[in-house]
């Protein structure tokens, strides 16, 4: 019955007010969400008349809210259940931003993902005004991260997010997203087929109730959720001036890794990610390997240094590689010949000259040498 009156008495307050109002969220921490509801239910003015919150609180039923939301699929997890994701309250500790932050009241769910299984996940977000270069950079980060198990967090919005979710859908991987509105919303309008496709195959959240519209606030209040769910966030394409570098501010202030994808140096959709990596707080990344090396488990994941074709001359010594220089490309020279070229004593370019025959890559036309076509390759 006491776990019932805590979820009514969240619901309620979810209702009540906006996402991330870290006031609110301060007093539920220090004195539970029951205490709380029922201070502000019983706000009188010195008339004795309910105050506006009180009057507003009176007209919401979470019983009904609940019961509705379970009617539409949607579960609404708070602090305390077995799913509650435990990173989410390091916002707790987290200094609030653009006045929001602190522990959501509570979570509402739609689809079969479950909010604990997101401590293995990513975050990647980005300009909805997205190049094609930054959504093929964001395609292939989710999907490599999908492919190794780790689930693809995102927006939903047009851009990055939606190659983000695209890109893990396409390996058959776990995506989620998180909504600025209520989870029974489509929001873009233009994005429903791929938030149903993720309601039956992933999960949408939201600190909004269903019914809730997007709104400023709103946006703010979902970026900081999508850094704190997420082991890391991958910013790929945002301006100076992008909702983006808000949700990497999030993920610089709980600690978790923040990465950026480098764009061409005249884009100004890059700018904000190149500020990022200017000034150390974000690492530089170019594939979904590098981000696996940063969220993973030392030891995994681990990724080799791009090297160049491994070529015949790499084997040589340096003296082999100052008589191979010094051999022509058409006629044939003599030993002695090479050696005043390569200034270089002739027994050691006679050495030299075997070791590069079995190698083929001189040719011997009696006694006087030229380059073969392996040298020439």
């Amino acid at each position: 019955m006491k776990a019932q009156d805590e979820r009514l008495a969240r619901a309620a307050l979810s209702r009540l007010t906006e996402p991330g109002e870290p006031r609110l969220a301060t007093h539920v921490a220090e004195l539970g969400a029951v205490v709380v509801r029922d201070h502000l239910f019983a706000d009188r003015d010195v008339n004795g008349v309910l105050s506006d919150v009180a009057a507003r609180l009176s007209e919401i039923d979470p019983v009904r809210d609940l019961e509705n939301a379970d009617r539409l699929g949607i579960r609404f997890v708070i602090p305390g259940d077995d799913e509650w994701p435990t990173q989410v309250n390091d916002l707790d500790s987290a200094e609030p931003l653009h006045r929001r932050g602190g522990v959501p009241m509570g979570l509402w769910v739609k689809g079969p993902i479950r909010l604990d299984e997101l401590a293995e996940s990513i975050a990647v977000v980005g300009s909805r005004s997205a190049t094609s270069y930054g959504a093929g950079v964001a395609g292939e980060i989710a999907a490599t991260s999908a492919s190794a198990g780790w689930c693809v967090v995102s927006g939903a919005a047009f851009g990055i997010d939606q190659a983000a979710h695209r890109g893990a859908a396409a390996v058959g991987g776990p995506t989620v997203a998180v909504l600025a509105c209520g989870v029974d919303r489509a929001y873009p309008a233009a994005h429903k087929s791929m938030l149903d496709h993720l309601a039956v195959a992933g999960a949408v959240i939201s600190e909004a109730p269903p019914g809730c519209s997007p709104s400023r606030l709103r946006f703010l209040a979902r970026n900081r959720l999508i850094a704190a769910l997420t082991r890391g966030t991958v910013i790929v394409e945002a301006a100076v001036r992008s909702g983006a570098l808000n949700t990497a501010n999030w993920a610089d202030r709980l600690s978790r890794s923040l990465m950026g994808v480098p764009g061409p140096v005249t884009s100004a959709s890059s700018q904000g990610v190149h500020q990022l990596l200017r000034s150390g707080t974000a690492t530089l990344v170019t594939s979904g390997a590098d981000v696996l090396e940063l969220v993973g488990a030392a030891g995994d994941h681990l990724s080799e240094d791009p090297r160049g074709e491994t070529r015949v001359r790499d084997a040589l010594t340096l003296r082999e590689q100052q008589v191979l220089d010094a051999v022509p490309v058409a006629s044939g020279v003599s030993a002695g010949s090479l050696a005043r070229t390569a200034g270089i004593g002739i027994a050691e370019v006679r050495v030299a000259l075997s070791r590069l025959h079995r190698m083929g890559l001189v040719e011997d036309l009696s006694d006087r040498w030229r380059l073969a076509a392996a040298a020439l390759a």
